[in-house]
């Protein structure tokens, strides 16, 4: 097309339109090739199309140029073969256009291009290109090289290493043509990387067997007539099958006696200096005790060294170890002993520590100038993703013999099936691996040399060539090289998230803490290991297990990674039992929910606070199974225990506004509490939110939902009567006004209205009753989550009173009929929800009332303290131990709050301070009045804050109110633990404290309230 182009317009055709930089002596090379006339390539056009498609087609053509200097003779016929033979001109062009040592290996040997003929069928297995290879040296004879009347090589010394050089590089050309043909044609098939690291690796394979039938030759000619036993075991790469072009070969060799020892030294030695010689470094360096060590030990010596002394990284080692040359039998052997000891080195102390901090060593070790190139062992680079995946293996396939896996694509695959990995992960991780390891390998083509590092990112040459080789283009307003670079930076990037992600995964560590034998228990095994954990009911708990397990699914997979873990976690819980039964509930209830097991798998701390949560509290489970987005908060400790109650309770009102219809609104508000509550509950319980915390969210979130509530319910009832005749206020008493609500209170309130301009008090009522109506029958609905009960038993006249009066019929009510305990109730009133400026009014007006001039008189103080002894004697349960009972008890709240609410009704009215709904509040201001000492103000705020949380967290653990320190031992283990006290702690110490901090509130409540 370039051609024709620019033979219409009359210029002179250029072989820079075909990529060649530089010109003139393309055009020459081109003209004497008879590729090229005054017209341009003319008939040629395919082959100089093809070179044009090559990574570097100045390279390409300058190495055609070489081979017609070194074989004049054979000229013609390649050029007519390269004419003809699409797949010889793809095969032949991709290699010349990609590597020089190509180009050096054919102008020594001209005619080793016929072996690119699309009609040459090259070696294929591994037996093939074997037999190449001996061929190159005269090995003859059957059997393997090495073993008694095996083949041994006729050529020794440099003769047999220069046979041997010459066809090993022809083999590796072979998979070089087929590698980079797709390149230059894309019309032929690719060749997946993990082939062509396959087809390498049984080429340095056959390359090793080559050299030891050459190696026995030398031995045999240095005197020695039998040869030993010895088996060679490749590690590493070669181990896996996934070899590069140019790479050391590590190997372990293993003699069958002791006294075979020296003569099978002499054998491996040779074998690694022929090796080294022809083909690649061997490199015996992991062997027991790496250098410094033997070069050959017995099986048994093998095994004594990795039994006593071997490091964690000697058995990530030997995942890859896979017999390759020698005697089989004896490599079987090694192999057969060496796995049980690679599948239980997890168990070991400090495992995935050591296998980290041996990835961190390695990356460290990479200087600081080229760690950002560097493919291998930079960030984001080929060890991110070997190390994550080794580690993930040596874990989990204690018990999972499908990741038994030599190849880190195999066993990535498998680890992406069997639920250990995301697939979406393991997916992308095999992307990036692939993508990098094809730009190693064509960086290693150009001078077949070993070499991991990307070109400088300024280097545009070299990028231009890499990114035509690995088949990338322009694209846009980018550069080839620009495309490539920000596609090395998106794999670089991603695989390092990705490591770090699963690398640094809790999960390993825990499973990791679980002895293998467990993984895998018999029935009977796996009753007494579970009742050795502590849990009460084995074989109910191996029921829930197998109901988790069954089947084949992905699910299930998972949950039998997740299991061994959870179940040591909740054995560290007060409730083993009832922690796995919920487990089970809640699992089965969001089976369908696609992300909660992946999230217990990837996010460890997430299974870990969810295992002590279900081992302590009933109440979280049942709201867990209907706030499931709950779960993924556990990772996030800001966005679990941070969040600002009010930012909580504006998020509730906002989202509720939307709705018309009451029904559909106070579900939305349920919903959105159900959610504040869960979360506000597991930050309480895993120790992240302070008690005060607490109790001012939980009273924000009841005060929005009172609110949504209410204004829904004016909304509606204002349909019908067209504009609301009434404004209508909200006032929060008792624990609501003083924003200190438990999380099975219910909300203390009277309502109040006044009539609009050009209504009456009467309308008014009417209007604000039959809202308050509609907004308790809402909120009083049936649940199954904690009640939301609107008690007015407050208000004046008790039960008998109306819902809701105006504000001067209160004022009217408390001047003329108010009584001592009225007063007393009205110290916490305050505007919580409705009309802000009637409410505030409200509160303006009742503190005469509250704060009444002239403080209390003695008699109606007296009046307090016979009200509160007949609380105590008439209102505490029949049964109930006043020790340690959280309200009504000796110290407990009630006693704490009249002793602080007597000094407000004395001497608020001339302390300003003390005018406060908030009992923690008022305790300072009376210290700072001078009302209390300091000490006895601290402590009735410990009692105080011990009650109230002791209330908590019995609702927690029991899923319903309760106000009794429990007395069964598991209970209140359970209430220690959600205390925050530790797991070992004896519960006779938690029932100590209680009663030595509530034993020193009733003592300064005695001496303060009642005079004593």
């Amino acid at each position: 097309m370039a051609n024709s182009n620019s033979s219409r317009s009359g210029s002179v055709p250029s072989p820079a339109r075909y990529g060649f930089t530089d010109a003139p002596r393309a055009e020459a090379q081109l003209r004497r090739a008879g590729w090229w006339s005054d017209r341009g390539p003319g008939a040629a056009e395919p082959i100089v199309t093809a070179l044009s498609r090559t990574p570097d087609p100045d390279l390409a053509l300058h190495s055609l140029d070489r081979i017609q200097d070194a074989d004049e003779a054979g000229w013609a016929e390649l050029a007519q073969a390269l004419a003809d033979d699409r797949e010889l001109r793809a095969r032949l062009l991709g290699v010349l256009g990609s590597s020089t040592a190509f180009a050096d290996h054919l102008a020594a040997h001209p005619e080793e291009w016929q072996r690119l003929r699309s009609g040459v069928t090259p070696p294929s297995t591994l037996e093939e290109r074997t037999s190449v290879l001996l061929a190159a040296v005269g090995a003859d004879g059957d059997g393997a090289p090495g073993t008694p009347g095996g083949p041994v090589a006729a050529l020794r010394g440099s003769e047999a290493v220069s046979a041997l050089r010459r066809a090993y590089r022809g083999l590796l050309m072979d998979v070089a043509g087929q590698d980079m043909a797709p390149v230059v044609d894309p019309s032929l098939p690719s060749v997946p990387y993990e082939e062509v690291a396959a087809t390498l690796s049984d080429a340095a394979v056959a390359a090793l067997r080559a050299a030891l039938s050459v190696a026995v030759a030398e031995l045999q000619q240095s005197g020695v007539d039998e040869v030993p036993r010895l088996a060679v075991i490749a590690m590493g790469k070669c181990g896996g099958r996934e070899l590069n072009y140019v790479s050391d070969v590590d190997v372990v060799f293993v003699a069958d006696q002791e006294s075979d020892i020296p003569t099978a030294t002499r054998l491996a030695s040779l074998v690694m200096r022929v090796a080294g010689s022809a083909f690649f470094e061997v490199d015996a360096a992991l062997r027991p005790e790496g250098k410094s060590g033997a070069l050959v030990r017995t099986l048994d010596g093998h095994l004594s060294y990795y039994r006593r002394w071997a490091r964690t990284w000697e058995f990530q080692a030997l995942l890859k170890a896979r017999p390759v040359a020698g005697d089989a039998a004896l490599g079987a052997d090694y192999l057969a002993a060496v796995q049980p000891l690679v599948w239980t080195a997890a168990e070991r102390e400090g495992f995935v520590a050591d296998v980290r901090s041996m990835r961190r060593r390695v990356e460290d070790h990479v200087p600081s100038e080229i760690s950002e190139r560097e493919l291998k062992l930079g960030r984001g680079g080929l060890r991110d993703v070997e190390f994550a995946v080794q580690l993930l293996q040596m874990v989990h396939g204690r018990s999972d013999t499908s990741l038994r896996l030599t190849s880190t694509l195999d066993a990535l695959r498998a680890l992406g099936e069997g639920g250990y990995v995301a697939r979406s992960d393991a997916a992308d991780l095999v992307d990036s691996y692939r993508f990098l390891r094809t730009l190693e390998h064509r960086l290693q083509l150009r001078q077949l040399r070993r070499t991991h590092l990307f070109p400088a990112f300024d280097d545009a040459e070299a990028l231009n060539v890499l990114s035509r080789a690995v088949g990338l283009r322009a694209s846009g307003r980018s550069t080839a090289a620009q495309v490539l670079v920000s596609e090395f930076r998106r794999h670089s990037n991603r695989v390092r998230r990705l490591h770090e992600k699963l690398f640094y995964r809790p999960l390993l560590e825990a499973v990791a803490k679980v002895p293998t034998a467990a993984l895998r228990l018999t029935t009977s095994a796996a009753v007494e290991r579970l009742a050795a954990l502590g849990y009460t009911s084995p074989e109910g708990a191996l029921r829930h297990i197998g109901a988790l397990t069954s089947g084949v699914s992905r699910r299930a997979s998972i949950q039998g990674t997740l299991l061994p873990m959870l179940l040591d976690l909740l054995a560290n819980t007060p409730d083993p039992d009832g922690g796995l039964l919920a487990y089970r509930k809640v699992s089965e209830a969001l089976a369908e929910t696609p992300w909660y097991l992946r999230l217990l798998r990837d996010e460890g701390v997430v299974a870990e606070r969810l295992a002590q949560l279900l081992g302590t509290s009933k109440l979280v489970p049942e709201l867990l199974v209907r706030a499931p987005e709950v779960l993924r908060l556990l990772s996030d400790t800001p966005a679990l225990a941070e969040r600002d109650p009010m930012e909580a309770s504006v998020s509730l009102r906002s989202t509720v506004a939307r709705y018309s219809e009451p029904a559909r609104a106070v579900a939305a508000a349920r919903s959105l509490r159900r959610h504040e509550l869960l979360r506000i509950a597991c930050g309480d319980l895993l120790g992240l939110v302070e008690p005060t915390t607490v109790f001012q969210a939980l009273s924000n979130i009841w005060v929005a939902v009172l609110e949504s509530a209410l204004d829904v319910s004016v909304r509606d009832t204002a349909r019908t009567t067209g504009e609301p005749p009434a404004r209508i206020a909200v006032i929060g008493m008792g624990r609501l006004g003083g924003a200190e609500l438990g999380y099975g209170s219910d909300a203390d309130v009277m309502f109040v209205c006044e009539p609009v301009e050009g209504s009456d008090d009467a309308a008014a009522v009417r209007f604000a009753t039959a809202v308050v109506e509609q907004v308790r029958r809402l909120l009083g609905a049936p649940s199954q989550d904690p009640p939301l009960e609107v008690d007015i038993d407050l208000r004046p006249e008790g039960r008998q009173g109306p819902l809701v009066r105006t504000l001067d019929s209160y004022l009217s009510y408390y001047r003329r009929w108010g009584e001592v305990w009225e007063a007393q109730a009205l110290l916490r009133a305050r505007h919580v929800a409705g009309d802000r400026e009637l409410g505030e009014r409200f509160c303006r007006a009742i503190d005469p009332v509250r704060y009444p001039e002239g403080g209390l008189d003695e008699a109606k103080a007296r009046e307090i303290r016979r009200i509160k002894a007949r609380v105590d004697s008439e209102r505490l349960p029949r049964g109930a131990d006043p020790a340690t009972h959280t309200k009504l008890g000796r110290g407990g709240l009630a006693d704490v709050e009249w002793t602080l609410q007597l000094l407000q009704l004395q001497h608020a009215h001339e302390h300003p301070g003390l005018r406060t709904t908030s009992t923690l509040d008022g305790l300072r201001a009376a210290t700072d009045a001078g009302l209390l000492d300091a000490e006895d103000a601290d402590q009735l705020a410990q009692a105080w804050t011990l009650a109230m949380r002791v209330r908590n967290a019995v609702m927690l653990v029991r899923g319903k109110p309760g106000d009794q320190l429990p007395r069964q031992s598991r209970e209140l283990n359970a209430v220690a633990a959600a205390l925050g006290y530790p797991a070992e702690v004896d519960t006779g110490e938690v029932v100590d404290d209680y009663l030595r901090v509530t034993r020193h509130a009733r003592a300064v409540v005695e001496r303060v309230f009642y005079g004593e």
